[in-house]
């Protein structure tokens, strides 16, 4: 059996807004904006065009989702983001205004900052050993 965890929402409170963060910032890459009508759209993005996995970012519909947005992991470190070269993707992030926890650090799994996304989500910035 093939399987793979394809797609994970993201909670934002406004499409546009988390579209030009997540490219700007992070460089990622609009696989579709399609609107559902109702003020719904269906946005993905993902690292590269050719990426296995994408985020869905999920426009927040009620108080309840607003107030997860930016601590949908309860303060935790949410999402982990891998780099070929992480000199260049920290300094694009510093650039965007990303707020980091700390310098970077050289761990025996790779180089490693924490940075929060516009909204507070945490995230690890990786560049694994080889």
């Amino acid at each position: 059996m093939n399987r793979a965890v394809a797609q994970v929402a993201l909670l934002v409170r406004d499409y546009d807004e988390a579209i030009a963060w997540y490219a700007d910032a992070l460089g990622f890459v609009l696989l579709e904006d399609s609107d559902l009508g109702g003020g719904k759209r269906w946005v993905r993005i993902a690292p590269a065009a050719d990426a296995a996995f994408a985020l869905l970012l999920a426009k927040a519909a009620n108080e309840r989702q607003l107030g997860a947005v930016g601590d949908q992991h309860g303060g935790r470190v949410g999402w982990f983001l891998h780099t070929d070269d992480f000199a260049r993707d920290h300094a694009r992030l510093a650039a965007a205004g990303a707020r980091f926890d700390g310098a970077p650090r050289h761990e025996a799994y790779g180089t490693v900052v924490v940075f929060t996304d516009l909204y507070g989500n945490r995230w690890d910035l990786i560049g694994p050993r080889a």
